[in-house]
């Protein structure tokens, strides 16, 4: 039996990082006034023991599946949690509608100016890197380590892109520091003034710590299953096995048949590759939930719970991805990493709160949340969330439901049909087709600016908006 531990023993170092984590959030004041997360705390822990060889033998690469693995979890954990009934329907529509355009043009942006800070760099220093591994620091920001990772895979397999793997999960973990770097400043002074929606959020001493106190009375969730039956928390887990399951079958099942298929020179067998399980994942679960709604089998999943799921995976996700970066590798490409990222951050944030003052209401929440989720992933966008809404009273945790939905179908001819094959399509193309989608996008916010109801347009002390409906 001893040759089955490799895997579990791999696990349990890796969720280890998470108690470390807990551990320096709770007794170190810097990482608490910087409101650092723990798995982030943690997977840095990690990857210092990795570079340090004190990791039992580990390497970077014993880590690298379980980030593929638990990003696809988590968004596909998040499409199976169902509406609130308290919330509008039309009012999250249009919050969703808003996020996915900003997303939108963060995607492609990021991806051109990563491209061109590469160009830059190669001409200035006489380095040849290929161009696209600036390109591919949109997947590792704006989509998050599994899409990194996916990508990067299929360019360094089908079109050479060396060391594209390596680069996107850099990207993915700079992603995530940065995104609270310059986030939780902002979030706090968001709270300071007085500007988001829930007067009654505070930054106290549990939120400091990351520790509930001893009298906590916080629910982990409803229980939908009776205990001297089945745990209500495997259950749901089991509802998301099952559509890892039948999206495993699916891929399988078509994969054979789509890769005889060229649709405008694109093997669409790279499409319906396992690469991709996480794009055909969200469609599986989003398909699953609708029928269960149909069929009223929607009570069997309890929101409360399946977002303690979410909040698992996305723990682990972010540990995986800093525990994955190959330390030689950051330190000889450490300059052009850096000119990347900085960039991508600098251009995100102007994106994200510039076009965020549009909003009249919940403006504040969304430029937070947007932020987090173009810079690391839609765990980071929540986390930074929380900070002006701690209590999710806000419809925007709902929003990012509907907004990964939508970014599924608005970006489809990005993410589906040209990503994938991206090295393999001329420069002048990639630049005409990402410039008409982020215009396409920026219309988009705007209507959405337009959109949000009369009622809604007072929140909190101080508006955003610059557009006024007529009475």
């Amino acid at each position: 039996m001893a040759d089955t531990f490799g895997g579990v023993l791999a696990f349990a170092f890796l969720v280890c990082m998470i108690l470390v984590g807990t551990i320096l959030r709770a007794n170190i004041r810097f990482l608490q006034t910087a409101l650092v997360p723990a798995a982030l705390i943690g997977g840095i822990v990690g990857f210092t023991l990795l570079a340090s060889g004190w990791s039992f033998g580990y390497t970077s690469g014993d880590f690298t599946a379980f980030t593929f693995h638990f990003f696809t979890l988590s968004f596909m954990s998040l499409c199976l949690t169902g509406s609130d009934k308290k919330q509008r329907g039309d009012s999250v529509a249009i919050g969703a509608g808003w996020l996915s355009g900003i997303w939108t043009i963060s995607l492609v942006t990021q991806a051109l100016v990563g491209l061109l800070v590469i160009w830059l760099y190669n001409s200035l220093s006489g380095e040849n890197l290929s161009v696209f591994l600036g390109a591919i620091v949109a997947h590792g920001f704006t989509q998050g380590p599994g899409q990194a990772l996916a990508m990067g895979s299929i360019w360094q397999s089908e079109f050479g892109i060396d060391m594209a793997i390596d680069f996107g999960l850099i990207y993915a973990s700079a992603g995530f520091i940065l995104s609270f770097l310059v986030g939780v400043p902002i979030a706090r002074y968001f709270v300071k003034n007085r500007m988001n929606s829930d007067q009654e959020a505070r930054i106290d001493s549990a939120f400091l710590s990351g520790i509930q106190p001893e009298d906590s009375t916080i629910s982990a969730g409803k229980q939908i299953t009776h205990p001297g039956n089945v745990d209500s928390l495997v259950f749901h887990i089991g509802i998301l096995g099952l559509a890892y399951l039948l999206t495993d079958q699916y891929l399988l099942f078509v994969q054979p048949l789509a890769s005889g298929v060229e649709i405008f020179g694109v093997n669409m067998g790279i499409i319906f590759s396992h690469n991709l399980f996480f794009f055909h994942g969200l469609v599986i679960c989003v398909i699953m939930r609708a029928v269960m709604d149909k069929f009223g089998w929607g009570r069997f999943i309890d929101n409360e719970t399946q977002r303690h799921v979410t909040g698992s995976a996305v723990d682990i996700m972010v540990v995986a991805t800093v525990m994955s970066i190959k330390f030689a590798l950051l330190t000889a490409f450490i300059v052009p990493i850096l000119l990347v990222c900085i960039s991508v951050t600098i251009v995100t944030a102007l994106l994200c709160f510039g076009l965020g003052r549009g909003q009249s209401s919940y403006g504040p929440e969304r430029m937070i949340t947007v932020f987090g989720c173009c810079c690391g992933s839609t765990g980071s966008g929540l986390l930074l969330l929380r900070i002006l809404d701690p209590g999710l009273r806000s419809p925007i945790a709902r929003e990012l439901a509907f907004f990964n939905v939508i970014i599924l179908f608005v970006t489809l001819h990005i993410l589906a049909v040209m990503v994938p094959v991206l090295p393999g399509i001329d420069l002048q193309t990639i630049f005409v087709v990402y410039l008409a989608t982020a215009v396409v996008g920026y219309f988009s916010v705007q209507v959405n600016d337009c959109a949000v109801p009369r009622s809604e347009v007072s929140v909190g002390r101080y508006s955003f908006c610059r557009i006024h409906m007529p009475a």
